[in-house]
């Protein structure tokens, strides 16, 4: 940073103020001047000051949110103001340290010697500047490279509920991207999970060229909230020198709670469930911080905490319209232990036509295809309602359901390359496109023949079949077979497998 820039907005005046009150988590302080955002002391009582932010004034107090216990504040402590501006320091001193959200290391390592200073809320680059992303960015990450390219610059989501293996994903993507530098944000996480993170599913290579920053859900709401404006500024650092950044914020959600705890703080009303106006102002203005710039690229995937499974919640709702895509983790797969749990029909990136060949879209939309006709008759095959003929692409499905699933899976421990992936995702859509022309070939008439086909059509009579006909008819073949007729799991994510087979009255395959 310019240093005309750094003593421009410099008080040069002393200021100070004292305490009149405290509301909520929040301290009043009267005669104090100073700026929102600012950085004050508040003298206590036998102990040393403690720091706190300008976050706002009502009528002729100036309200402070402290950085740590207000144990030891009293009426009329003094309060001083410590810095006027919020800036940090930066350097390649930083790459394979922790640091916490005010730039201090707390990896038990001396601290790093750093020559450069930027401001934590930098403006976003202007959208004129912005050069178009044109490019590919490989995650190492096989179903992410194959069915959701993402490019140099481009913004995504990773929208989940607790405990899906986002924290893994993280992890996979640091140590394996080619990106130059990784900047990898923790916010309001445990206290335990930190070290995992960084010994389990970084390790010492992803480190190396990686920059964390930590802010535990024990910290302040200010702590947690500039923790992400830290990691956007030194990703924002790196870019200027010319690198590619990989931006990894886990989580935009826990970054909004904090957010929201400070806007009631300092009164705003609250809105949808909570959360305050200030809270959807400030979720713009930090993922456009992200993108490509004329010096570099920051790519940025942002974790949503979905509450509840609910896709439409406040936060993941704002946020899927900011960015350029997102990549829905189940639950349900996950349960199954397939991992990396991506639902790849939920999820989209929306660049991905625009810096990859055409032969890879026309791959990735044909399997595609193929796992959405399996999710649509999924019920149908569960139950063992479904008769191979009924529908090509489901046959297709079912016949190749474990080299599709052998593509999706992925070890943590495995990196996938981006040429191979690519070269197995066409062999992948050859197969399938062979597979859904013998079965298109060998498909039976139907007419005449007994049991349920694919569209829920009655094949003896050729008429449509109520919700009450096809529930008694699967109850007949199951009572047909003894029972046979119940389901039982399959090996494909996201769907089962038929249990037993057609009863007597069913006709000839």
């Amino acid at each position: 940073m310019d240093w005309v820039e750094q003593l421009r907005p410099i008080m040069t005046a002393e200021v100070r103020g004292t305490v009149v009150q405290t509301v909520g988590i929040t301290v009043a302080a009267a005669g104090f001047p100073a700026p929102i955002g600012a950085i004050a002391e508040i003298e206590r009582q036998g102990t040393a000051p403690i720091r706190a932010e300008v976050v706002g004034f009502k009528n002729d107090l100036t309200l402070l949110f402290p950085y740590g216990d207000r144990q030891g504040v009293r009426h009329g402590n003094f309060v001083r103001l410590a810095k006027t501006v919020r800036w940090l320091r930066v350097g390649p001193g930083l790459l394979g340290r922790v640091i916490n959200a005010e730039g201090f290391a707390v990896d038990g390592k001396p601290q790093p010697l750093l020559s450069d200073r930027v401001l934590y809320d930098a403006a976003p680059p202007h959208p004129c500047s912005r050069p178009r992303i044109d490019e590919p960015l490989p995650t190492g990450i096989r179903v992410i490279d194959g069915l959701l390219t993402c490019g140099k610059g481009q913004r995504l989501g990773i929208f989940s509920a607790a405990g899906v293996g986002k924290s893994v994903l993280l992890g996979m993507m640091a140590k394996y991207t080619a990106a130059d530098v990784n900047v990898i944000a923790l916010i309001g996480e445990r206290g335990r999970e930190v070290n995992d993170f960084l010994e389990r599913d970084l390790g010492p290579d992803g480190l190396a060229k990686s920059v964390v920053v930590v802010a535990t859900s024990n910290e302040p709401a200010v702590l947690r909230v500039q923790a992400a404006l830290a990691a956007s500024a030194i990703a924002e650092y790196f870019r200027d020198q010319g690198k590619d950044v990989l931006l990894l914020m886990d989580s935009l959600t826990r970054f909004a709670l904090a957010q929201r705890e400070i806007g009631l703080a300092a009164g705003e009303p609250p809105t949808t469930k909570g959360y305050t106006p200030s809270v959807f102002a400030l979720l713009p203005r930090l993922v456009e911080r992200a993108g490509r710039s004329p010096a570099g690229a920051i790519t940025g995937f942002y974790t949503v905490l979905v509450e509840g499974d609910d896709p439409n919640e406040p936060v993941a709702d704002a946020v899927r319209g900011l960015l350029d895509g997102h990549i829905w983790l189940s639950r349900k797969l996950a349960g199954k232990g397939h991992f990396p749990a991506v639902d790849v029909t939920a999820s989209l990136s929306r660049l991905m036509p625009d810096i990859i060949p055409p032969e890879h879209n026309r791959a990735a939309l044909k399997l595609r295809e193929v796992l959405a006709a399996h999710r649509d008759h999924e019920d149908l095959i569960s139950i063992g309602a479904y008769r191979r003929g009924g529908n090509p692409l489901v046959d297709t499905a079912l016949s190749m359901r474990e080299d599709i699933d052998g593509f999706l899976r992925q070890d943590m421990r495995d990196r996938a390359e981006y040429p191979r992936t690519v070269a197995r995702l066409l062999q992948l859509a050859e197969q399938i496109a062979g597979a859904a022309a013998r079965s298109a070939s060998q498909r039976p008439e139907l007419t005449g023949q007994g049991g349920v086909n694919a569209g829920g059509n009655s094949a003896a009579t050729g008429g449509p079949q109520t919700a009450g006909q096809l529930n008694g008819a699967v109850s007949a073949q199951a009572h047909g077979n003894g029972g046979a007729g119940t389901a039982r799991q399959g090996r494909w994510p996201g769907s089962g497998a038929a249990a037993g087979q057609a009863s007597a009255a069913a006709g000839p395959r």
